[in-house]
């Protein structure tokens, strides 16, 4: 690799996103990972070791063993407590102001890219700062409560997570943005996500087929790779302040 910092991004690359009209931008656990926060598998480490995925995040095991969910839950709030977005999420909230029209669809619950500054962010699978009522409540902060799980102020009912488990649809209002944003765009990233979970998976390929020009950041080959118009092979935390810049020097330029 080079010293010249704009190495990574094709110039093409860069005079298209400089002449969308929309960009969407998808980000999975990769992105997160940047900041030190573990993705959905590397949690179960330690005490957790000894659980499966059922165990922890389905509403089976919720109803099972609310308390043990809870506590893995509240486990990993503290990590995503402690930890910063780092700049490939700075980038991206940059990236929104340089564009056209812009939308972010993260998979990730730690909420780093409403801290890093990005605005009306479609949280595909929920946020792991809110909890909801398991009798239909909305979301709402997280309250201190000897009790674990909290009950909902409302109705006394468990409060849970509120995230999508597995075996869960997502929401319908997200999931509707998500579907409209991927058929109006002319170009669309697929950031820092292996591209196996469905349906955030397969927005990438739609947005392909409506015929927009796919963009993968990720340091590794997913199954999405080979579908890509370009695919930049690194960390979104290099990658996209790099991308950043190339766009405001062509800004400067115009």
């Amino acid at each position: 690799m080079g010293s010249d910092p704009n190495y990574l991004i094709p110039q093409k690359l860069a005079q298209a996103l400089n002449r969308s009209t929309h960009t969407v931008v998808l980000t999975g656990s990769g992105t997160s990972a940047e900041s030190g926060i573990p993705t959905f598998r590397d949690a179960q480490t330690g005490l957790w070791a000894q659980y499966r995925p059922e165990d922890l995040a389905t509403p089976e095991a919720f109803d099972r063993n609310p308390q043990l969910v809870w506590d893995w839950y509240a486990w990993r709030r503290e990590l995503v407590a402690g930890a910063d977005p780092n700049p490939g999420h700075d980038a991206i909230a940059e990236l929104a102001v340089l564009v056209d029209r812009f939308t972010l669809i993260t998979q990730n619950v730690d909420g780093l890219h409403q801290r890093a500054g990005s605005k009306d962010v479609i949280e595909f699978h929920g946020n792991i700062m809110l909890s909801r009522c398991t009798s239909g409540h909305p979301a709402a902060d997280i309250t201190d409560s000897d009790e674990r799980p909290p009950r909902c102020g409302q109705c006394g009912a468990l409060l849970r997570p509120g995230v999508v488990w597995f075996g869960e649809s997502i929401p319908e209002t997200a999931m509707q943005r998500a579907l409209d944003a991927t058929r109006t765009c002319d170009t669309f990233f697929a950031v820092g996500t292996s591209a196996q979970v469905q349906p955030a998976a397969g927005l990438a390929l739609l947005a392909k087929q409506n015929g927009a020009t796919l963009i993968e950041i990720n340091p590794a080959e997913t199954p999405l790779t080979s579908a890509c118009d370009y695919s930049l092979t690194g960390p979104s935390g290099e990658i996209l302040p790099h991308l950043v810049t190339v766009l405001k020097s062509l800004h400067d330029h115009a």
